[in-house]
């Protein structure tokens, strides 16, 4: 797989094009942090008080039948899981920046794909974390929430042209406006 593009340039020279990772750096104090950092910490917060008040219930660990708790199934796995995830979401809002952009694009794809795995587990024997149908929506909502705030400001065709992701995809752009 080739890492580099070669496009014309202004010249009709051949140069690589830069490809936009992930891991672009954004600017310590650039507002996009704050949207990063707000949705890990309420995802987090929602996650967190989820998974304290399953374990606070004292149900069994891996107890398939489960308890409800804020309208939700869980037992003491899901509520560890819960717990250990919005730890996790909270470390990335104290990072900010990039790394929480990135974990809550990672952690919501999980998410999905948690929905989807446990949908096919309801009513059979491998069912567990106790999941119900309202505990797989629950994990889409989160999952798409958490996509939404770690992908804001980064993707997307009307991106503002101050914005480092933008400039990132669009060197070319920059090249032109060094040289007027």
């Amino acid at each position: 797989m080739a890492t580099h593009v070669l496009h014309p340039g202004a010249k009709g020279t051949k140069r690589p094009r830069r490809h936009v990772t992930l891991n672009e750096h954004l600017p310590v104090d650039h507002r996009l942090s704050t949207v990063y950092r707000v949705g890990a910490g309420l995802m987090g917060l929602v996650l967190l008080a989820f998974g304290i008040l399953g374990l606070i219930d004292r149900i069994g660990f891996f107890d398939t039948q489960g308890d409800t708790v804020a309208t939700l199934n869980t037992n003491g796995a899901l509520s560890v899981l819960s717990i250990c995830v919005g730890v996790l979401l909270f470390v990335g809002m104290v990072i900010g920046g990039n790394f929480a952009s990135t974990l809550n694009m990672s952690l919501g794809v999980l998410f999905v794909l948690s929905g989807f795995v446990n949908l096919a587990l309801l009513e059979s024997d491998y069912n567990f974390l106790a999941f119900e149908i309202q505990n797989v929506l629950f994990s889409f909502v989160v999952g798409v929430l958490l996509m939404l705030f770690g992908m804001y400001g980064r993707v997307g065709s009307a991106l503002p042209h101050d914005n480092p992701y933008w400039k990132s995809r669009h060197p070319e752009a920059e090249e032109q406006h060094a040289e007027h």
